[in-house]
C-alpha cells in the first residue's frame, strides 16, 4: 500500500494564479500607460473610486464547442485541403459560399481592468526623477523621519527589545553568583526608542512656463495643461522641498499663481523671448545656482513674431543652461508643419537641452520621460 502523501503546494494555486493574473494585469497596463494618463474619466475621477478601464493586450483561451452538430472541424463549408488555414475561406471556394456564409475573422477581445486614479499615479512615478540632481550642501533642507535609535529602561510594552532585555536579566543573575536566566525584575526590561532623525534633500525649484498666445487652441491647451498636472503631481509625492514658480506669456511675460496657470485663456500675440528673461530674472533674484537644482520647463506651439525674437529667445536660454539642470522645450502643434523657433532651437546642441513635440495624446507619455527621467538614466552628461 502507497503512503499517502498530502501535497499542500495545491493550497496555493488560487493565489499563484490570482497573483499571475494580476501581474499580467499591470503589465498590460503599463503597455497603455500612455493612453491612460490622458484618459479624462481617470483625471476626473476622485481619489479612491475605482473605474473600469478596457484592456486590449490580455488574451483568455478557452475552448468553444459547436453548438450545432456537424462533421466539420473548425474549417470552411468547402472541403478542406492540406495547408488551409482556419478562419478563411480556401481558394476553391465557390463565390456564392461568401454571400451564404457569416463572418469568421474573430474580433479583439477586451478585458476590463478595475483601476484607480492612486494605481495610474504609482506606474507613472515609478518611472520619473529629477534627473542630474547635485548635492547643495549650503541650502541643504531637511524633513524628519522616525528611526530606532536608543534604548530606553521605560517605554510602551509594544517597543519591548526581547533580546536586549534577555540579555539584562542574565547579566544581573550572573553578578549575583547565578548563572542562568532568572525572575524577570521591572529593571531588566529594555524599550526601543525612536527618535527623529534629520534626512537631506536637495532645494530643486521647476519653473513652469506657459504659452497663453491667441493660437495655442484647444489641443495644444489641453496638453500643456495636462503635461503639468502630471508633472506637479510627481514632484509633490516624491520630492517634498521641490518649489514650483508658474510664468505665463503671450507678447509680455508673468508670474501667476498654480490656479491661474490652469485657468488662464488664450489671446494675444506671441512674443518667447520675453518668458525666459523672466526666468532669469526670477533665478537670479530668488533661487541662485550655488543652493538650487533648477529645472525650466517651457510649453508652446512655437508660433514666435519673429526671427529676431526666436534669436533673442536663444540667447536667454544660453544663459540659462549655464546654471540649469535640465532646460527642456516642449512643442505642442497638429500636422507635420515644423516651427520657426524650433529650427532655432535645434541649432543647439547641448547634453541638458531637451526638446520633445506633442503632435497627438500619447506623446505626453514620452514627453515626461524625457525631461524627466530616472536618476540612474539621466546622472551623467553622457
Amino acid at each position: 500500500m502507497l503512503p499517502f502523501v498530502t501535497d499542500w503546494s495545491l493550497q496555493q494555486k488560487g493565489p499563484v494564479d490570482q497573483r499571475r493574473h494580476q501581474a499580467k494585469v499591470k503589465e498590460a497596463l503599463s503597455r497603455q500607460l500612455g493612453d491612460l494618463i490622458t484618459e479624462e474619466n481617470i483625471i476626473r475621477s476622485q481619489r479612491g473610486q475605482t473605474i473600469k478601464v478596457p484592456i486590449r493586450s490580455l488574451q483568455q483561451f478557452k475552448f468553444r464547442f459547436d453548438p450545432w452538430p456537424s462533421q466539420r472541424v473548425g474549417q470552411s463549408q468547402a472541403v478542406p485541403r492540406v495547408g488551409d488555414r482556419l478562419g478563411r475561406l480556401p481558394e476553391n471556394a465557390r463565390a456564392s459560399d461568401q454571400g451564404e456564409r457569416a463572418g469568421e475573422i474573430p474580433g479583439v477581445d477586451y478585458v476590463e481592468a478595475e483601476l484607480t486614479f492612486e494605481d495610474v499615479e504609482e506606474m507613472l512615478f515609478r518611472e520619473l526623477g529629477l534627473p542630474y540632481l547635485e548635492n547643495k550642501p549650503i541650502a541643504r533642507v531637511v524633513q524628519p523621519e522616525w528611526a530606532f535609535k536608543d534604548i530606553a529602561r521605560r517605554g510602551l510594552m509594544g517597543n519591548l527589545d526581547k533580546r536586549r532585555s534577555l540579555r539584562a536579566n542574565i547579566l544581573r543573575y550572573a553578578r549575583e553568583g547565578h548563572p542562568g536566566l532568572g525572575r524577570w525584575m521591572p529593571q531588566d526590561l529594555r524599550f526601543k526608542t525612536w527618535v527623529p532623525e534629520e534626512v537631506p534633500e536637495q532645494n530643486a525649484v521647476v519653473v513652469a512656463m506657459r504659452d497663453i498666445s491667441g493660437s495655442m487652441g484647444d489641443f495644444k491647451k489641453r496638453m500643456a495643461r495636462l503635461f503639468a498636472f502630471w508633472m506637479l503631481g510627481f514632484l509633490k509625492s516624491q520630492y517634498q522641498q521641490v518649489e514650483v514658480v508658474f510664468l505665463v506669456h503671450h507678447t509680455q511675460a508673468r508670474e501667476v499663481s498654480e490656479q491661474e496657470f490652469f485657468e488662464l485663456g488664450e489671446s494675444g500675440g506671441t512674443k518667447v523671448s520675453s518668458v525666459y528673461e523672466l526666468c532669469e530674472e526670477v533665478l537670479g533674484e530668488r533661487y541662485p545656482h550655488a543652493y538650487w537644482n533648477i529645472y525650466p520647463i517651457h510649453f508652446s506651439d512655437g508660433d514666435n513674431w519673429s526671427d529676431a525674437d526666436n534669436r533673442r529667445t536663444l540667447e536667454s536660454i544660453q544663459r540659462i543652461l549655464t546654471v540649469a539642470n535640465v532646460l527642456g522645450y516642449a512643442e505642442i502643434r497638429e500636422g507635420g508643419y515644423s516651427s520657426t523657433l524650433m529650427s532655432q532651437f535645434s541649432k543647439l546642441i547641448h547634453p541638458r537641452f531637451k526638446i520633445v513635440t506633442i503632435s497627438r495624446s500619447q506623446d505626453l507619455y514620452l514627453a515626461l520621460k524625457t525631461f524627466f527621467p530616472r536618476q540612474e538614466e539621466g546622472a551623467t552628461d553622457g
